[in-house]
Order: structure tokens, then C-alpha cells, then sequence
């Protein structure tokens, strides 16, 4: 789905047209349907994003997952630190170090947790 439609569903959703949207976040007057033909700004992209409460890549399609408090069970400043950090890097390298990521939190937690119930059972 491209980013006009995309754009055109979420204003569907809320009952609002593409002209109040772009009053409503200050974008030229007919700006978003030429979006599809020229490239937007970004800034531009991100204020559509947080007039519909979404993540810019929801917008532009690199996520299905419209939220932007969610990445894999991430935060926001979580999700920004690890694209920056894996900026460059092809989409199989940026997995294999997800899952890298993801293996130490757990094993992390663990050894958290196990402190945790060390020191309770030791206070008892």
C-alpha cells in the first residue's frame, strides 16, 4: 500500500479529509497527494505520523504495526537506538544481531531475577 493510500485509510478511519490534515498539521495545501509521484519531507511524514498517532513506519510501510510504542516489545528510544546503531548493516545481519539483542535481555532478566529471590531468601 503506498503512502497516500495508507494515508487516505487512517484519514478514513477518523471521518477527517487529506485538506484538514494537512491545515491541521501545517502541510502545503495539496502537499500529500503528490506524494505518491515526489518525495515528501520527513518532517513532513513525521507530522502526518503524529497527527494519526502512528509510527512513520507504519506510514511509508516498513511496518504492519500501526503503533508506535511497540517494537518487539521495545520502547520508543529502544527501537531509534537500535536502527541507528544498525544503520548499514543488510536486513540478515540486522537480524542476527536482534536476536543477539534479544537472547542476552533474557538471560539478563534471569540473572535479575535470581539476584532478586537470592537477596529475599536471604532477608528471610
Amino acid at each position: 500500500m503506498s503512502l497516500t493510500n495508507r494515508i487516505k485509510q487512517l484519514a478514513d478511519e477518523k471521518n477527517v479529509t487529506i485538506a484538514e490534515i494537512e491545515r491541521k498539521t501545517g502541510i502545503s495545501n495539496g502537499q500529500i497527494r503528490r506524494w505518491d509521484s515526489s518525495s515528501p519531507k520527513i518532517e513532513n511524514i513525521q507530522k502526518v505520523a503524529d497527527f494519526f498517532n502512528v509510527s512513520t513506519d507504519y506510514l511509508i510501510g516498513r511496518s504492519k504495526n500501526p503503533r508506535i510504542d511497540d517494537f518487539d516489545g521495545q520502547n520508543l528510544s529502544s527501537q531509534i537506538m537500535f536502527r541507528m546503531n544498525t544503520e548499514g548493516l543488510t536486513q540478515d545481519e540486522v537480524d542476527e544481531l536482534k536476536t543477539e539483542v534479544d537472547r542476552f535481555l533474557r538471560f539478563r532478566k534471569s540473572e535479575i531475577e535470581s539476584e532478586r529471590n537470592v537477596n529475599s531468601n536471604d532477608k528471610a
